[in-house]
């Protein structure tokens, strides 16, 4: 009778307790339900659960940074959490990153087609619009956008997270990774090193590691590694080689470019540069010859155009298409606030540009300190912010820290090719090549780069054999 009653006591409990689960989640779901995307116009059909619109990082409401949220395709409960930034600064995650590289759809026509090697086959995939002003993250206060730096974005970048977590309360404990590209090279270690700080005083954000494709870390090293991977690759003579590296270098030009005062003489070097690559030659990815969207150009700081003629190598944009159909806008819960339309870069952004000289890798040092895993890659036909600086700075670091090389520098293998190159250093920082890349690498690499992204998750070294 005892033990009925017992087991009786115990079923209830746990019937409850069930209860108490269904309630928890139904509270949860009920605080993202407004943010379901029901259908996207001309999506295949899919398994997996998809989120977007706005999150305010102000106090005034007057500034709000618009995300999309895509659910890993099998057990989304015990997967992570990843957020993707691209760079620019200006340019959008939303429609370089989700809809161009790794996202689970690709704008064709009227349909969207399935991405087979999307990052969500691996973990829950947030894609976030920052900051305000790019895409369809707003600021109704215009006087916002006339200076906007790395601090006030990093910021906004935390409240935002801060925010996202509100309404999705079951992934605030979860593993987060925060990846990303180009000028992400400030973005991400700027916004991880805001969380360490965050959570010395309470620990609500679960920062497991940070991951930077051909980032922008320490201005010369990176932007004057160009002209050697330029001679080295056949696109500039000796002549111009030894100009471009003594009489005036790219660091020195950028310089002068964004403070208005170009000199003469490296007037004449850029012109000389730009002659002999050729404004045919895609400098995202210099093996490429045939068009390359300029959704992929997500760079204004890091290529800016001293020559003003422009070749128009793509008629048609399908994800700048996809993205400004009033459907599409309506199914993603997205509004245009003081801009006509949609653009992948923004066209009222403010943003100092010169933060691009202020480096980033000692943050990135500062990260590893803290025990936070880094992985920086490299699309290896990138000449924009070439393999070359970032694995020079990747080693500097490296000694600087006393890391030593825990796995020394090899192939590794995606499929039954060889997928890149790697060293890592301590087990805690990372350097690989993305064979065959471009500055995108998961656009023009799908399948190698989500080999490397799983190797990222898992914490493991690339595969060493097929």
């Amino acid at each position: 009778m005892h033990s009925q009653l017992r087991w009786m006591a115990i079923t209830m409990a746990a019937t409850s307790l069930l209860h108490l689960c269904h309630s928890l989640k139904d509270q949860q779901s009920l605080l993202s339900q407004p943010d379901k995307i029901t259908t996207l116009p001309g999506q295949p059909q899919i398994s997996f659960q998809q989120f977007s619109g706005y999150i305010t990082v102000d106090q005034k409401g007057q500034r709000a940074l618009f995300y999309y949220f895509v659910e890993a395709e099998l057990e989304p409960s015990s997967k992570p959490l990843v957020l993707w930034l691209n760079g620019g600064p200006g340019c959008s995650s939303l429609g370089v990153g989700a809809f161009s590289e790794n996202g689970p759809f690709r704008p064709s026509g009227d349909m969207l087609i399935r991405n087979e090697n999307s990052w969500n086959r691996e973990a829950n995939m947030l894609y976030l619009e920052t900051p305000a002003g790019v895409g369809f993250s707003y600021s109704t206060d215009d006087s916002y956008y006339d200076n906007v730096d790395d601090k006030m974005t990093a910021r906004d970048n935390l409240v935002f997270l801060q925010g996202w977590f509100n309404k999705f309360p079951q992934y605030r404990n979860r593993d987060l990774y925060i990846t990303g590209e180009s000028y992400a090279g400030h973005y991400v270690p700027q916004l991880a090193a805001l969380i360490v700080q965050f959570n010395k005083k309470e620990k609500l954000i679960n920062l497991k590691g940070i991951a930077l494709g051909n980032p922008v870390l320490e201005f010369s090293t990176d932007f004057n590694s160009r002209a050697e991977f330029f001679w080295s690759h056949g696109l500039i003579s000796d002549s111009t080689y030894k100009l471009f590296t003594s009489a005036c270098n790219y660091s020195r030009y950028v310089g002068e470019y964004y403070r208005g005062s170009l000199s003469p003489v490296c007037s004449r070097v850029m012109s000389q540069v730009t002659k002999e690559t050729s404004r045919f030659v895609d400098k995202y990815d210099v093996t490429l010859d045939v068009c390359i969207s300029s959704v992929l150009s997500q760079s204004m700081v890091l290529n800016p155009q001293q020559v003003t003629e422009r070749v128009d190598v793509c008629v048609e944009d399908e994800t700048v298409n996809y993205l400004n159909r009033k459907d599409v806008q309506s199914a993603l819960h997205a509004r245009l606030n003081g801009v006509p339309k949609w653009s992948v870069c923004s066209s009222v952004l403010g943003y100092e540009l010169l933060n691009v000289e202020i480096p980033t890798i000692s943050v990135v040092g500062s990260l590893i300190k803290s025990g936070i895993p880094v992985v920086v890659y490299s699309g290896d036909q990138d000449s924009v912010i070439p393999l070359t600086g970032s694995r020079t700075l990747v080693q500097r670091l490296a000694n600087e820290l006393g890391l030593k090389t825990t796995v020394p520098y090899r192939v590794w293998f995606s499929g039954n090719q060889v997928g890149g190159w790697t060293q890592v250093y301590g087990n805690m920082l990372t350097f690989a090549t993305v064979r065959g890349a471009s500055h995108e690498a998961p656009f023009s690499q799908p399948e190698r780069s989500l080999v490397l992204f799983r190797g990222i998750l898992q914490g493991r070294p690339l595969p060493e054999t097929f």
